[in-house]
């Protein structure tokens, strides 16, 4: 596998946090933290609330900054109280969205099948999609990482074409490291992302799975950066709390070029 053929990709999971103008702010100020710095060799993406969007994409605008949506349905209207759809993201400027993340799984009753439902509906709508994968504590100490894995890639990437891979990234986030200050330790986000790409390659070819994008997000912060990012699959990171946090964002946005 060659690194150096796919371009890292930082992007923030901002979960439910930040108002408006607190936005505008955060954005202002990973804009300033990053003056001069060459960022042509990372996509760096904020992934807002809704009600931060048209905020968001205002205060990036002509930045290297990218706007991503935490969400998204996979109906274009109707009777789903509380939604939003894929198109109406577009609209208000989007260009990326996370599906599948493990506190949807959790909290709000998601699904193999509906986060594949929602993915098709995000690409066919022209967003790109961060698809999150990863499995429970007791799932790891049972030692079935690798199944659990490659099962959720099977299912979720469903009906998806060769030439739609090219607009889903797929972060690998152990749900026992996701806010709870545990990281994967560097060769272990390896391992997983690798077993990522392996899955890819059966589902379609070594070359799409070449191309493919793998993340590692689960309490990826300022200290671990380095080392996670210099793994051979870990091609970038889905940040939460240090997301939040300008300089702690901008040191991992600098691991990654």
């Amino acid at each position: 596998m060659n690194k150096a053929t796919r371009k890292a990709v930082i992007a923030g999971n901002w979960k439910m946090n930040k108002t408006p103008a607190e936005a505008t702010e955060l954005i202002n100020a990973i804009k300033a933290e990053n003056a001069g710095a060459d960022n042509s060799g990372v996509t760096v993406v904020c992934c807002v609330p809704y009600v931060d969007i048209d905020a968001a994409v205002k205060a990036a605008a002509g930045s290297f900054i990218h706007v991503g949506a935490e969400n998204c349905h996979w109906e274009k209207s109707g009777a789903f109280t509380g939604e939003i759809s894929a198109d109406m993201l577009v609209a208000c400027g989007v260009e990326y969205v996370i599906i599948g993340h493990s506190e949807r799984r959790q909290y709000f009753g998601e699904t193999d099948l509906t986060v594949n439902k929602r993915v098709k509906a995000a690409l066919e709508a022209g967003l790109k999609v961060i698809l999150c994968v990863g499995e429970l504590l007791e799932q790891r100490e049972q030692g079935i990482t690798e199944e659990i894995i490659s099962m959720q890639v099977k299912i979720d990437l469903a009906d998806i074409t060769a030439e739609q891979m090219a607009n889903i990234i797929v972060a690998y986030e152990p749900v026992w490291a996701i806010g709870t200050g545990k990281t994967a330790t560097a060769e272990q986000a390896d391992e997983v992302c690798g077993a990522i790409r392996a899955t890819v390659a059966k589902l379609y070819n070594p070359s799409v799975a070449e191309a493919l994008t793998v993340q590692y997000g689960g309490s990826m912060n300022a200290k671990n950066c380095a080392e996670l990012l210099s793994k051979v699959n870990v091609d970038g990171g889905l940040i939460g709390g240090a997301a939040l946090k300008a300089p702690d964002f901008t040191t991992i946005i600098s691991a990654a070029r």
